[in-house]
């Protein structure tokens, strides 16, 4: 099926373009980071039978650059993983199939999702992943080594954010890395597009609850640089209007 096949070429080729477009001058990420659409295809098919499910999955595995900029991150670490707000568990599969092994803690307060995830993750094989339910606004899991929080900060209590930054920043070790994707707050459109997206993503009952506010990016340098930390700011807008950046955090 030569058309299919000369699709599928042009497919990966937008998914690189797009990709590097969001790594331009992130020089500290390194590494072969796209999955392939085949394998992207396998991974996906671990969600079957909810067709929901199996298509949340192959859309977000095929067209977020998280997935590729995090691993990318990892590169060259083995410190155990913490993710906070892990939903249904992507990122593991992601990293194994790019042949990143790591010790992986994701926590969520979805029951629901969590137990996708661990379904899931049995179902392809994870090694060396656990899941477990955590209340983020109550608690904080004990650890040592990389955090990964994605999509979270502007969900938590206003009150909260420094205190869950210092927490999260005190688990990263020598070797560790801090890598965050948030919106930040410039009080631009796109700002307030992204507010309006994470209220749709509330309203359709994907979140548990709406966006409260965003970090600046003087909030994240003034506390993070606190705690020891060194940070890299790269913009993650990746052809879409939404003020997403990424911001890898190290040890000084």
């Amino acid at each position: 099926m030569p058309g299919r096949r000369d699709g599928r070429c042009e497919y990966d080729r937008e998914r690189r373009s797009t990709i590097a477009s969001c790594r331009k001058g992130a020089t500290a990420l390194t590494g072969d980071s796209l999955l392939d659409s085949a394998t992207i295809q396998e991974i996906s098919r671990l969600f079957l039978p909810n067709r929901w499910h199996y298509h949340y999955a192959r859309t977000k595995l095929a067209t977020d650059p998280v997935y590729a900029v995090v691993t990318d991150a990892l590169v060259g670490t083995h410190a155990p993983l913490l993710d906070l707000g892990c939903g249904v568990g992507l990122l593991p599969h992601y990293a194994q199939a790019r042949g990143i092994s790591l010790e992986y803690l994701g926590v969520d307060n979805d029951v629901r999702k969590l137990a996708l995830a661990r379904a899931v993750a049995v179902r392809g094989a994870l090694r060396n992943a656990r899941f477990e339910t955590v209340d983020l606004a109550q608690g904080f899991p004990e650890h040592r080594g990389s955090v990964a929080i994605l999509d979270l900060l502007q969900f938590l209590p206003v009150g909260r954010v420094a205190d869950f930054l210092a927490l999260a920043a005190d688990c990263v070790s020598a070797e560790g890395r801090l890598i965050i994707r948030t919106g930040l707050n410039d009080d631009g459109w796109r700002t307030r597009l992204t507010r309006a997206a994470d209220h749709l993503a509330r309203a359709i009952r994907w979140m548990h609850a709406g966006p409260r506010s965003y970090p600046t990016r003087e909030f994240l340098v003034k506390h993070l640089e606190a705690q020891g930390l060194e940070l890299m700011f790269t913009p993650m807008r990746c052809n879409t209007p939404f003020n997403n950046w990424l911001i890898v955090a190290r040890r000084s």
